[in-house]
């Protein structure tokens, strides 16, 4: 009997030589891709200090009148220092890959903001359905 293995490494030579096989690895079908340069990744990193240093400022500082507005506000800027972090230093954007990685990106998205909400959802209802506690100390 003969090694399916062998079959496969001397099938795949094969096709190489009359180049049919698999192709270098440097080859993107046509892809679009996003190329980094030094200054695409200094512009991420200052943008990341900034939208970092920002927040602490407000912070530490105290500059805004209570802690809930704080808290939005830091949230604002930790939601665009997501999207730096996804163009600048994993590249996405709706061309790479033919747009797949941004529909897993959206469709991510979806599902844990569904997840989220259902969650959050259910939570306050159970929350508000329950039935009230009585005193135990006054019970028969």
């Amino acid at each position: 009997m003969s090694d399916h293995r062998t079959h496969v490494v001397e099938t795949n030579s094969h096709l190489q030589k009359r180049g049919q096989g698999h192709h270098d690895h440097d080859d993107h079908h046509g892809d679009i891709a996003y190329h980094a340069s030094f200054k695409g990744y200094l512009v991420g990193f200052l943008l990341s200090v900034v939208l970092t240093a920002i927040p602490f400022w407000l912070v530490m500082a105290k500059v805004l009148p209570s802690s809930g507005v704080t808290a939005a506000v830091i949230l604002g800027f930790a939601a665009v220092q997501i999207v730096v972090h996804m163009v600048y230093f994993l590249h996405m954007n709706a061309k790479v890959e033919g747009g797949w990685s941004m529909l897993a990106l959206i469709f991510t998205g979806a599902v844990v903001f569904i997840m989220l909400s259902g969650s959050i959802w259910v939570m306050y209802h159970l929350n508000t359905n329950m039935m009230p506690m009585h005193d135990m100390r006054t019970a028969p």
